[in-house]
């Protein structure tokens, strides 16, 4: 992908030159580099096809992860994917797990989901837009599939969800109380008996039994109420896509057990737990298999451990642990390197744009040497503090030196937190 002369500023090329040099892809990045994955982007947009059309059924579809050495574009490549799942009219979230994002916590990770969320087409907050787009679209037929499915007892949703949409139909000359109703769906605290009186000012009080819910349910409801909210208000799905998924590694056992397990089930290989319209593109280092799973023993022990609690909660877990770890032992699409025309045409581009962000002829550097092992973030930034040095300090013997950043899988108490699973606050009186 080149550059539009006519769309791009000076601006745009020195951010995406900013982003590319420390290594944090960004939008202007992508456009100016595009993504050389071909076999990853054509399953991805089959994944989006599939999870268009799984919308209005009962089945998720299967997610994809990929995997890479450290800086070999992982991260550039889930930017890139969002884009294409905006262009096709997809709701797109990209999380980055963390410290404050675990994995193993569904509540955690629907906040970070919500709040990442980009909708198509606007800038506002997604859950807010999305549900200004649903009023809207109140007659369409996608609305009606959607407030029947909210009102099926075999939905698998609390009877919470389609009071708060109820409430949303017929309380829109209530702003305050119809932000509130679009704070919960975004993960917002809604006090029960707040509910019960908006029940009651439109003679529907004995609608629905209402009470709370553990936060972990709470969350995972939410999720399957938003996919198919995106849905109802005129939008393909929702695209999840999830990012340093190694920094598992670091987590005790049983939290990875519980990660295991999570990755699972936004892959959609849990039958008894569908998302549909809702798709997950997931990101691994590529070592992660061999370190963790084998010579850490993960794949040997965790089964067993789980299996000797002998409680139905750990033997599902430990099902679904398995699955997660099978899907990163055999399933993981590795990222493809790059070969010397690759090489080529990023070393040209990057340069054409060096010389139109700062106005100047770089001159040629020399490339690193083409190794198998080498990422391409290593070429990109090599190329470009060549040419900020040799612009900023002209006539100076320079040389870059390079050092090796390697993965740290060690186990880390700060990260090591638990996550409760107590009555969700949110929902306060019962």
């Amino acid at each position: 992908m080149g550059v539009d002369r006519a769309l791009e500023t000076k601006e745009d090329l020195r951010r995406a030159l900013e982003a590319l040099r420390n290594g944090v892809p960004n939008r202007d990045a992508v456009r100016v580099l595009g993504c050389g994955q071909a076999e990853v982007t054509e399953r991805f947009r089959q994944q989006l096809d599939a999870a268009a059309n799984s919308a209005g059924g009962e089945s998720q579809t299967k997610g994809m992860l990929v995997e890479g050495d450290f800086g070999s574009g992982k991260s550039h490549l889930l930017e890139y994917l969002k884009h294409l799942a905006l262009e096709e009219n997809f709701v797109c979230s990209l999380i980055v797990i963390s410290k404050e994002t675990p994995l193993y916590d569904p509540a955690k990770l629907y906040a970070a989901a919500v709040e990442s969320a980009v909708v198509p087409g606007v800038t506002g907050r997604a859950i807010h837009e999305i549900a200004v787009r649903l009023q809207q679209n109140r007659d369409s037929a996608r609305y009606r599939d959607f407030f029947l499915w909210a009102n099926r007892e075999e939905g698998g949703i609390s009877p919470l969800f389609p009071a708060t949409l109820l409430l949303y139909e017929r309380l829109q000359n209530d702003p305050e109380m119809t932000e509130k109703l679009r704070g919960f769906w975004a993960g917002e605290p809604l006090p029960i008996k707040d509910v019960r009186a908006g029940m009651r000012e439109i003679r529907q009080a004995a609608t629905y039994h209402l009470r709370s819910l553990p936060v972990k349910e709470l969350a995972l409801q939410r999720f399957k109420f938003a996919a198919r909210l995106a849905r109802a208000a005129g939008y393909r799905g929702w695209v999840l896509l999830i990012d340093e998924v190694e920094l598992i590694a670091r987590y005790s056992r049983l939290q990875r057990a519980r990660s295991y397990a999570e990755l699972a089930r936004w892959m959609g290989r849990v039958e008894t737990e569908q998302y549909p319209g809702l798709t997950t593109v997931a990101a691994i280092t590529n070592d992660f298999a061999r370190a963790i799973l084998q010579e850490k023993g993960d794949a040997d022990y965790i089964m067993p451990q789980l299996q000797s609690r002998n409680t139905d909660e750990y033997r599902t877990l430990a099902s679904r642990a398995e699955t997660g770890m099978r899907i990163i032992e055999r399933e993981a699409m590795a990222l493809v390197q790059p070969d010397n025309a690759v090489l080529g045409r990023t070393y040209e581009t990057l340069k054409r744009i060096h010389a139109q962000a700062y106005s100047w002829n770089p001159p040629a550097v020399p490339s690193a040497t083409q190794s198998l092992t080498r990422p391409m973030r290593s070429y990109v930034r090599r190329w470009i503090n060549e040419w900020d040095l040799r612009r900023l300090y002209p006539g100076e013997a320079l040389e870059a030196v390079e050092t090796e950043i390697r993965i740290d899988y060690t186990e880390s108490q700060e990260l090591q937190q638990t996550s409760d699973d107590t009555h969700d606050g949110a929902n306060g009186d019962r």
